[in-house]
């Protein structure tokens, strides 16, 4: 079965820390490239971070970005996503899916999400930031 299996959420001070994992089964993890979303409470899911295939360009949401980081394994078929001074709008179900070609930006990667062109999503993993 090819999926994704996120985990690492929790429950988490605002200010504090969490890291997040996607270990991918039944493909190869290097062929993709990697988006991690996230849906919170009555509102749509949206693009969080994105690291590419190939090259592993990175990039972020605004909302995001200085306070996440995506690495990925390929040797562990892992993706990871560090989050850092979380606040409790960060509060959602975190998801990452697979897209099968190189990404040059989020913006692309947003492109590409909209167009459906994402694959193997996960369960997801809850991220609650408390006040």
């Amino acid at each position: 079965q090819l999926q994704f299996a996120e985990s690492g959420g929790g429950l988490v001070q605002s200010g504090g820390s969490l890291r997040l994992s996607c270990e991918a089964s039944g493909f190869a993890l290097d062929d993709y490239s990697i988006g991690w979303f996230r849906q919170a409470p009555g509102k749509d899911r949206e693009g969080v971070a994105c690291i590419s295939s190939g090259d592993g360009r990175m990039d972020y949401a605004q909302s995001v970005e200085g306070r996440f980081t995506i690495s990925r394994d390929n040797a562990r078929n892992t993706v990871f996503l560090q989050m850092n001074s979380l606040k409790p709008e960060d509060t959602a179900v975190y998801y990452c899916a697979a897209y099968s070609k190189p990404l040059s930006s989020f913006i692309q990667a947003l492109v590409r999400y909209y167009a459906g062109e994402f694959v193997y999503w996960g369960q997801g993993t809850q991220v609650t930031v408390s006040s």
